[in-house]
């Protein structure tokens, strides 16, 4: 998945459109134009992608969609597509003035700022209390100083890595919801990686373990991805890994 938001089309999102007394649905409704209708009657046909521009659109409207709903923008269906309609095509007269535009975007930056910051506050806490219900119902769960926790699924017997070793490892990630973000069983490789270069989570874990070894991690947003999260981790998240160690190797192999 793409990590970058395109802001071209995020300008395209008119905050003025939540309901149906809005201007700018006024202003649709004067011309005859009643897109949310039209919207409507999309979703409840079959849609088939027969070539290339079918795919290419589906692809890029599904990507935007998942962006969208990351940075917890709220979309007016109708506005959006007339205004995509109006910024692709240029056939008509715009709805908004430039400036209407540019203080329509600045309103819905401030308002996604408001509501990730309410999201990563949750995120931590949600995070928080499951470290601490996870130890306290899993007596076999283990805790390290740093709040790294960890449960032994199978001891190994080989040689346990250097932080400038690298390892052949098998690996899922999880969310605390279940969701599965990376996988090497999925793509059926294990990863090579130089331990130094991985969250803190796993350069302690793996330590612990030796060659052979299976953990399951339950890793603090600290010792994890951080407030930043990335493209598949949400900010501040707890994420559970489940590991094993394959090799070690004392000279790098890639």
């Amino acid at each position: 998945m793409n990590k970058y938001f395109p802001s071209v089309l995020l300008c395209l999102f008119i905050s003025g459109c939540e309901n149906r007394e809005a201007p700018v649905y006024q202003r649709l409704k004067k011309k005859g134009i009643n897109i949310l209708a039209a919207v409507q009657n999309l979703t409840v046909q079959e849609k088939h992608l027969q070539d290339s521009k079918d795919t290419s659109s589906y692809a890029l409207g599904a990507d935007l969609g998942e962006n969208l709903k990351k940075q917890y923008v709220e979309l007016d269906y109708d506005a959006f597509l007339t205004g995509l309609k109006f910024g692709y095509d240029k056939d008509d007269d715009p709805l908004l003035t430039n400036e209407e535009r540019k203080d329509a975007f600045q309103k819905l930056q401030a308002s996604i700022r408001s509501k990730q910051q309410e999201g990563f506050a949750d995120n931590l806490q949600a995070a928080e209390a499951f470290l601490v219900e996870n130890k306290t119902i899993n007596p076999d769960v283990q805790e390290t100083p740093t709040r790294l926790q960890y449960r032994v699924i199978r001891e190994g017997t080989g040689q346990s890595p250097t932080t400038m070793d690298q390892v052949r490892v098998h690996y899922e990630g999880r969310l605390l919801d279940g969701t599965i973000f990376d996988s090497s069983y999925e793509k059926d490789e294990p990863a090579v990686f130089r331990l130094n270069r991985v969250i803190k989570g796993w350069i302690e874990g793996l330590q612990l373990m030796k060659e052979g070894a299976e953990f399951e991690f339950f890793i603090h947003p600290n010792l994890g991805f951080g407030q930043r999260g990335n493209q598949d981790v949400p900010p501040n998240s707890a994420v559970v890994f489940k590991v094993e160690l394959l090799k070690v190797f004392e000279k790098n192999i890639k």
